[in-house]
């Protein structure tokens, strides 16, 4: 059986057993998409009408989420007629790029900032990521770690014990080398034309996307206030922490808080946010990191009243899927 689904721009299609996503590629409507696994949440869509089913509960949407009529177009699958509505934003599409290694610093015993100079600028929003594409067809997803500025692009990468690109491919690199790259991918954005005060939760190399949109914000009058949940286990995990204190003076309203689970105030993120703050129903949420923080932290800062329309998330899901040698 098939059934009819309209987005609100008027568009239609038909979807089976396919997930909607599969459905609208394959009538030639091109949605939003990215990891196509569950994980991402760039394929979110709102249900206006009809109902969906899962095979199983994707990572990236609460039970929360779910209540409120979001659905992800990747995993679901239409059990009546539908009407949607896209949730991301219409942003540049992807480009295919030569780059090459400008440099490699080790910023934690674990973290290296790679920078990369692109044959050719690329325009992206500020908390997008690029594909790097390996010699086996395979790709790896790093997010920008700072505002576009003509051909120069820089990452945080992890090292995964085990990975075959970060723990092995990436020991290798060498200033001068050569790679493909596919970028801009990604919906975590900074949404601008939110009114709303903001709060960042990050852990790990979550850092790179939000520490991309901050400094976009620099020096801006119309910065909103933000305030910045930073979570590591101890100081040493809190790379450029010197940068981001600095930032108060140029942010208006900034306001920079670590937290580690192994010192200090001895807590996660989330916890810290919902002790600082008891209504966040005015607030829009950025949460960046592993999978585990962004699912604890949305349903956290939901207790709290924190509006699911505003609140984007990023996990970093890829970065625990990358395969060993």
């Amino acid at each position: 059986m098939s059934f009819r689904v309209t987005l609100e721009s008027g568009e239609a299609f038909s979807a089976g057993n396919e997930s909607l996503l599969a459905a609208a590629l394959n009538a030639g409507i091109m949605l939003p998409s990215d990891c196509r696994q569950g994980a991402c949440g760039t394929c979110r869509i709102r249900l206006l009408e009809g109902k969906v089913a899962y095979a199983e509960p994707p990572m990236a949407l609460a039970p929360e989420d779910e209540a409120d009529g979001f659905a992800l177009a990747c995993q679901a699958r239409a059990m009546s007629d539908l009407r949607i509505r896209m949730e991301s934003l219409a942003l540049p599409p992807a480009e295919s790029r030569r780059a090459t290694v400008a440099g490699l610093e080790r910023l934690t015993p674990d973290v290296i900032h790679l920078r990369l100079d692109l044959e050719q600028p690329v325009d992206y929003a500020p908390g997008q990521h690029m594909k790097l594409c390996l010699a086996d067809g395979t790709t790896r997803n790093f997010s920008m770690a700072s505002r576009p500025r003509g051909t120069e692009v820089d990452f945080h990468v992890r090292r995964i014990p085990g990975g075959r690109f970060t723990d092995v491919q990436l020991g290798a690199m060498r200033p001068g080398q050569q790679i493909e790259v596919e970028l801009p991918h990604g919906a975590f954005i900074f949404r601008r034309q939110d009114y709303r005060p903001v709060i960042m939760a990050v852990t790990g190399t979550g850092l790179a996307p939000v520490r991309a949109m901050l400094e976009s914000l620099l020096d801006d009058p119309d910065c909103p206030q933000i305030t910045l949940y930073r979570g590591g286990r101890t100081n040493d995990d809190l790379y450029r922490h010197e940068e981001l204190q600095a930032w108060r003076e140029r942010l208006a309203g900034f306001q920079y808080v670590p937290v580690l689970s192994r010192a200090g105030r001895r807590c996660y993120v989330q916890d810290a946010i919902c002790a600082d703050f008891q209504d966040l129903s005015q607030h829009a949420i950025y949460l960046c990191g592993s999978p585990a923080m962004t699912v604890a932290a949305r349903a956290a800062v939901r207790r709290k009243g924190a509006d699911t329309a505003y609140v984007y998330a990023e996990g970093f899901s890829f970065q625990f899927q990358e395969e060993t040698t």
